[in-house]
């Protein structure tokens, strides 16, 4: 169990020395705020992780050069346009909205990162977009956190946040993280932005391999739809405040702090995949016994990427057949005559698949468990000591009537 305390109300503006904004420029309709920026006071080290899909949007291939500045305080989203497939042009308006920033901060153009999301192959109206970033740097405050997490949303029908306390050599370090996410989502990160603020004393090169690492068991262990956007990423500010001692190698301190920054991002990959376009349920994939982890990270993708299992799960249908057939296809090496497959829920817990073969088990029960808005489906390979969690949601009829009209 980590040792942090999760604080509640609290946001990324109430680490020390960060501020941030949220507008309305014109980006989206209904006076939504569609524009934040996010930024520490003092200097920062950074580090990001971007998507895998090979067409990457123009804002992430500016971070992907911006990211190995030694120093980088600000975080510049705009949402409705996604910036990407925009060519050359679009490139130029990411380094753009930048430089704008930097010159209302007082920062280089290197020491800026740049986020958009929305709609992809349309080119940003920069006569908004210009204004709007000036009008975002002049509105800063430090109880600016709350307004930027509504800025980034597009689809999502909630705000996505998390602030915890730990103590480091007897100092108190706060990690904040806002998110947004709902379609577009998979393992490999999907529609996702993630921005987690931190005043933390570590290095640029602990802060990127504890990132890198966390990624790996939290937002990448997603699936709502199958896709993988162009546009993901999530960055990690630290403006080294804490006082504690500087974190530079991988030692106790530096895990205390991986332990709780695997905690926020974790947290985070629940809120989006709770959050999945249209989706009634949460699906938590709980699996043991693997014989590597690897197995076990495969295993739980494929189960939480079946959209066979998904709509089996919409219409709260016991199909167990489904995730015996997704764990068959992941490519991970088990014994299928050896699986064990339970539902849980606070309905309560209920064997249906004992040794890879139908188990007796109460039709009723099932029913309670699966018609609930969360489902843990406990899978035990019984084949090693390995394990992974993975997060998902049902799909509905919802799901395709967002994305058949999200252009129109």
């Amino acid at each position: 169990m980590i040792s942090v305390e999760v604080i509640n109300n609290k946001t990324i503006t109430d680490v020390p020395y960060f501020k941030a904004s949220g507008i309305h420029i014109g980006l989206r309709k209904k006076e939504k705020k569609d524009l934040c920026v996010i930024y520490s006071e003092k200097k920062a080290v950074a580090a990001g992780v971007f998507t895998k899909n090979k067409v990457k949007a123009a804002p992430v291939i500016v971070d992907m050069n911006h990211i190995g500045s030694r120093n980088t305080q600000a975080i510049v989203v705009n949402s409705g346009y996604a910036n990407s497939c925009t060519g050359s042009k679009g490139i130029e308006d990411a380094y753009e909205m930048a430089r704008v920033t930097a010159d209302c901060l007082g920062l280089k153009p290197e020491e800026v990162l740049v986020a958009s999301t929305g709609r992809i192959g349309v080119s940003l109206p920069m006569d908004k977009v210009i204004p709007g970033i000036r009008c975002g740097c002049s509105e800063l405050s430090y109880s600016g956190g709350k307004d930027a997490e509504e800025a980034i949303l597009t689809t999502d029908t909630f705000t996505k946040s998390i602030f915890v306390e730990l103590n480091i050599d007897n100092r108190k370090v706060y990690i904040g993280g806002i998110a947004k996410g709902s379609g577009m989502v998979h393992p490999n990160m999907g529609t996702i932005l993630g921005f987690i603020a931190s005043n933390i004393n570590i290095t640029k090169e602990m802060l990127t391999k504890a990132l890198k690492d966390s990624v790996t068991d939290s937002y990448n262990m997603i699936s709502v739809d199958g896709d993988t956007s162009t546009n993901d990423m999530a960055i990690v500010l630290a403006n080294c405040t804490a006082g504690n001692n500087l974190i530079d190698q991988e030692n106790s301190q530096y895990y205390k702090f991986k332990e709780a920054l695997d905690f926020v991002n974790k947290e985070l990959s629940k809120m989006i995949a709770k959050d999945g376009e249209g989706a009634t349920k949460l699906i938590e994939i709980s699996l043991k016994g693997a014989r590597s982890k690897e197995d076990a990270r495969i295993c739980a993708k494929s189960v939480i990427s079946s959209s066979l299992v998904k709509s089996a799960f919409f219409g709260s249908d016991a199909n167990w057949g489904r995730i015996m057939c997704s764990l068959g296809y992941s490519g991970a090496d088990f014994t299928p005559q050896k699986v064990d497959i339970v539902f849980k829920n606070n309905s309560g817990a209920i064997m249906v698949v004992n040794k890879g073969a139908a188990a007796i088990f109460n039709k009723q029960l099932v029913e309670e468990i699966l018609k609930q808005d969360y489902v843990n489906i406990l899978i035990d390979l019984n084949d090693g000591i390995h394990d992974a969690v993975a997060w998902g949601c049902d799909l509905t009829y919802d799901y395709v009537k967002i994305n058949g009209y999200y252009w129109t």
